[in-house]
């Protein structure tokens, strides 16, 4: 009986011992990664807290509809363009040279497009000094820095700019006649493409008119300009059809720049009663050597602007340049705000034209003027 309950004993120990070592290795399946696994023993992943049935990032306080990217603080306008209240912009000026006409257009430019942009505008203003080489290097270098619009003040300074970008915009002023200018052969009043501007043109055949009305009984009239401006060719050779229909025999009067100028001046002085200056810039860069030979001949000279005229003229009808400037100023401000598209904008002309006459010349030659000449300043 003794031995039975001992037997009975070994197998109760037995017992235990064998339950507890089941449990320990339960616990040992279900801790230290936590990884489960199925029926078939496949491991799977501990449960980290997400969802992994379709993939999504974490909540980072980002809210999406349709893929739209967070609120940057950025408010676009209806066409989805950011607001450009802050764009700056720059603009390159090349004047053919330093004389009156050109920098009073030069001046109306920049008040205009300051008046308009205020501190959003910047100038990149360069002077070639009559070469037209550095006309070629200082638009080169406007094209490098890719300036936003570029002023070409002056024939020379336009066809550079032509040749130089079609990209850029390019505004002329104190330009006479774009077709000739730029070759154009069915000009319809716009360049198109990225070309603009004014012209410094005043109607011609009025012109013809003022040196009719002063001297009426004249009979020669010398045409002196420079035959390297083909502007000056233009007018030459409109106004020259409209004075032989008044009756008068006009002869042309070429230099080629400053060193003939006196001789060929001379010559035109020896053979005319009167001489017709047209908006030329190498006269007007040299009126006083225009002016030391008429004066001394005494052979009154009609110009085609204020500036040559207050050099060497007695009487001209002229534009304003610094309005003509103004104008081309106001053309600029539309084109950089995207207000107009330049390829549709027509070349504009001066406001207004005024008769003007130099007083000092007028009395040295002892000429009368008409009523309704405005002497110049």
């Amino acid at each position: 009986m003794k031995k039975l309950s001992k037997t009975l004993a070994v197998i109760l120990a037995l017992s235990m011992i064998l339950v507890f070592a089941v449990s320990c290795g339960d616990s040992a399946s279900t801790t230290g990664t936590g990884d489960k696994t199925d029926a078939s023993g496949a491991t799977e992943p501990a449960d980290t807290g997400a969802d992994t049935g379709t993939t999504e990032p974490a909540d980072t306080g980002d809210k999406t509809d349709n893929a739209e990217p967070a609120d940057t603080g950025d408010k676009t306008d209806d066409t989805g363009d950011a607001a450009s209240d802050g764009e700056t912009y720059t603009v390159g000026i090349c004047q053919l040279a330093p004389h009156v006409a050109l920098d009073a257009a030069t001046q109306g430019f920049k008040d205009a497009l300051t008046e308009a942009l205020g501190d959003k505008v910047t100038f990149d203003e360069q002077n070639a000094g009559g070469e037209d080489a550095n006309c070629s290097t200082i638009v080169g270098g406007f094209v490098a820095n890719n300036v936003d619009l570029i002023l070409a003040n002056a024939t020379s300074p336009l066809q550079t700019a032509a040749a130089a970008t079609a990209d850029i915009p390019i505004l002329g002023t104190s330009i006479t006649d774009y077709a000739t200018a730029l070759s154009i052969s069915d000009w319809t009043g716009t360049v198109g493409g990225n070309i603009s501007g004014t012209s410094d043109l005043a109607p011609l055949d009025q012109q013809a008119e003022v040196l009719h009305e002063m001297f009426p009984d004249a009979k020669n009239v010398g045409l002196l300009y420079c035959s390297g401006e083909p502007n000056s060719i233009y007018q030459i050779t409109v106004i020259r059809g409209y004075l032989e229909d008044m009756g008068y025999t006009c002869t042309p009067y070429a230099f080629t720049d400053v060193n003939d100028l006196p001789s060929v001046t001379q010559n035109a002085c020896d053979d005319s009663d009167v001489i017709y200056v047209p908006t030329d810039n190498t006269a007007a860069n040299n009126t006083e050597t225009i002016a030391n030979v008429v004066l001394a001949a005494g052979t009154p000279v009609v110009a085609g602007e204020e500036g040559i005229c207050s050099g060497c003229g007695v009487v001209t009808l002229s534009i304003s340049y610094y309005d003509l400037g103004y104008t081309t100023g106001q053309m600029a401000a539309q084109i950089l705000t995207g207000e107009a598209d330049i390829s549709q904008m027509p070349v504009q002309f001066a406001p207004q034209v005024t008769k003007k006459y130099n007083a000092a010349n007028c009395e040295a030659l002892g000429i009368t003027l008409p009523e309704g000449y405005e002497a110049i300043a």
